[in-house]
């Protein structure tokens, strides 16, 4: 078999760097002129992705390893759109509020998608577009915020280990543990590794 050399993800999860406008949270917001960031510069900073069978869920042997790998015991579905959450726009503003978390952030679309923008290191907005099919995995002590897009519905999985703690903490929290090893981790390490490409 032939391979196009084109990462499956991408059809269902893209990121881009975002403009300062302060239009419509839900537009994408591209660059002017567009400025893509791949998976792999994710990856970089943390976070973790993968496209699954959104319509076999309940029985998709991938979804089953990567929980028992990452030990998901916790599961739920969330479906964000004015008919469905209770204190719509409320839940929307505090979602878009940026914030970060003791514990990893899981969410898998399975019908609908969504906006997760989250900081490079240097402080840059990067959106994160999840489609139907994509799983994302935001690290835990990363600033990030959520809002719909224009078809304004996502119904998501939820995922944690052991009972869930949805707590977000609002930035400023530079001092949670969470947050200093991410720093330590991510953002740090590249730091290190760029100087010592210099020095070669």
């Amino acid at each position: 078999m032939v391979s196009s050399g084109k990462d499956p993800r991408e059809e269902v999860i893209q990121a881009w760097y975002m403009d300062d406008s302060n239009e419509d949270q839900r537009l994408p917001h591209h660059k002017e002129p567009k400025e893509f960031v791949s998976l792999d510069k994710l990856g970089e900073l943390g976070v973790l992705s993968w496209r699954l069978d959104a319509d076999n869920y309940e029985t998709d042997p991938e979804l089953k390893k990567i929980r028992e790998e990452r030990g998901y015991s916790y599961m739920d579905v969330c479906e964000v759109c004015p008919e469905k959450l209770p204190n719509y726009e409320e839940k929307i503003k505090s979602f878009f509020e940026e914030h970060l978390h003791t514990d990893e952030e899981i969410r898998y679309s399975v019908a609908g998608s969504g906006y997760f923008d989250v900081r490079d290191r240097d402080e840059a907005w990067i959106r994160v577009w999840v489609k139907k099919g994509g799983l994302i995995i935001l690290p835990a002590g990363m600033y990030h915020r959520f809002t719909l897009d224009e078809n304004n519905y996502i119904k998501a999985l939820r995922f944690f280990v052991g009972e869930p703690v949805w707590t977000p903490y609002n930035r400023p929290h530079d001092h949670l543990p969470a947050r200093e090893q991410y720093i330590k981790t991510f953002v740090e390490k590249e730091v290190a590794n760029n100087a010592v490409d210099a020095a070669a």
